[in-house]
């Protein structure tokens, strides 16, 4: 019986290491898509997914990209990823690879294409279609090369993706920026072989025993993506802008300033995720609305405060939007920051433009009204003060302070507190008192 029990514990034991052997054997794939421009959300997620494929133990990992390109710096950043990797990476090029996407493409250690595939078109232009001059074009030829060169590619063929001064005989004339087919890249040897799927993939490479795992977008990847979108940037510092300018016409209504602040936050946030809003000009953009507060505030008319407070606030703001190294543009090229410089400014002009010509019908909307007290204190409905005032009804006095609405005025040698009608009035204005109720008084800058 003792016998029977010991075979019966053997074979259960070599049942479940053999199992256990069969299930670590499988060679763990790991997948992501590479699907959009290549830019900050594509380098979030190959950084993530890298990440994941090393914590998961992956044999491979599979890029499934169909891109026309993006942002070169981001492009090299992947593209340093990519060879660095520990772990074999392969390309499954759904279509595109162009640009920025080819550069990526031949860092891999293989490349797959679908039937109808292309790869190439690298030179480096602005975002309108333009060819950028020669400093950004070597740039890119210097890329391309030494990548194709670490992986034992042509990188003659290479570099005409990006010069169509390089001639390749019976592969590119002269002239002509290169790029391959699918079954024109297997022939130079860019490409393994054509594959019109992730399986197609794995089955030409000999795998049988496998297991795949691919990356998730998150709501925050999504969320992201959305943020740093330019058009949302623009309309998030049009708010920011919107917000300031609203509370300081108006203080001590707290809802613009609110407004400013959410805006503020989903503006640099994302930027700081991805990488390209570093502290310091986050802190530049806060040392800005500072000082432009107290030029505002403490300090009487506008001067250098003032004027380094917007230069402050403007440079946060458009350097947050480009990689760079303390204004050290030499990946991103100056135009990147000359296109941020311009997004923000337009931005703040149609922020102030919309504030000047919607702003006193805003503060007018029941939505508007609902977050400010409307109740008065009448004397008529039984409300009294301790001690009145002196009649000041309709006499003149001076601003001695400037009124935001409410500020100091005297008349007659006396300063009272008093309330500006019209919300703004410099200090050392000619003022007319308009209406007077207990201990407020109301005036008017005299015409």
């Amino acid at each position: 019986m003792k016998l029977y029990r010991k075979l019966f514990v053997t074979i259960l034991f070599l049942g479940s290491f053999f199992l256990s052997f069969a299930q670590t054997s499988s060679t763990q794939i790991y997948t992501f898509d590479m699907k959009q421009e290549i830019g900050p959300a594509a380098w979030r997620v190959t950084q993530r997914a890298f990440a994941e494929a090393v914590n998961r133990q992956a044999d491979v990992v599979l890029i499934r990209m169909n891109t026309y390109g993006g942002m070169v710096d981001y492009a090299d950043s992947i593209r340093t990823k990519v060879l660095e990797s520990k772990i074999p990476t392969i390309v499954f090029i759904d279509n595109n690879a162009a640009s920025a996407g080819a550069l990526i493409a031949i860092a891999s250690d293989k490349i797959y294409m679908r039937k109808g595939a292309s790869i190439g078109a690298a030179s480096v232009v602005n975002p309108q279609g333009e060819v950028l001059p020669e400093k950004y074009q070597s740039y890119m030829r210097g890329l391309m090369w030494a990548t194709a060169e670490v992986k034992n590619r042509d990188p003659r063929i290479a570099e005409a993706f990006v010069d169509p001064n390089v001639e390749i005989p019976d592969i590119n004339p002269k002239g002509k920026v290169l790029t391959l087919t699918t079954s024109e890249a297997i022939k130079v040897g860019y490409c393994v072989a054509e594959a019109n799927s992730i399986e197609d993939v794995i089955k030409a490479e000999g795998i049988t025993n496998f297991q795949i795992n691919s990356y998730q977008e998150t709501f925050l990847d999504k969320a992201i993506s959305f943020l740093i979108n330019p058009a949302v940037s623009g309309i998030l510092i049009l708010l920011i802008i919107g917000g300031i300018y609203f509370e300081m016409q108006s203080p001590g209504i707290g809802f613009a300033l609110l407004v400013s602040i959410v805006a503020a936050l989903l503006y640099f946030a994302p930027l700081y995720l991805e990488g390209l809003a570093a502290h310091w000009e986050i802190g530049l953009f806060i040392l800005g609305v500072i000082l432009l507060a107290v030029e505002i505030f403490v300090i009487p008319g506008f001067g250098v405060a003032g004027i380094l407070g917007l230069i402050f606030i403007v440079c946060g703001l458009a350097l947050s939007l480009v990689l760079n190294n303390f204004f050290d543009f030499t990946v991103t090229g100056s135009e990147s920051f000359a296109n941020a410089f311009l997004l923000v400014a337009v931005s703040m002009v149609g922020a102030i433009v919309l504030s000047v010509i919607f702003g006193k019908s805003l503060l007018k909307t029941n939505v508007f009204q609902r977050l400010v007290l409307q109740d008065e204190q009448r004397s008529g409905m039984g409300y009294v003060s301790g001690r009145q005032k002196d009649d000041l009804l309709k006499k003149t006095g001076i601003a001695k302070t400037d009124m935001r609405p409410s500020g100091k005025i005297e008349i007659e040698g006396i300063w009272y507190d008093a309330v500006a009608m019209d919300g703004f009035i410099t200090r050392g204005s000619e003022i007319i008192v308009e209406k007077q109720e207990n201990y407020n008084v109301f005036v008017r800058k005299k015409a």
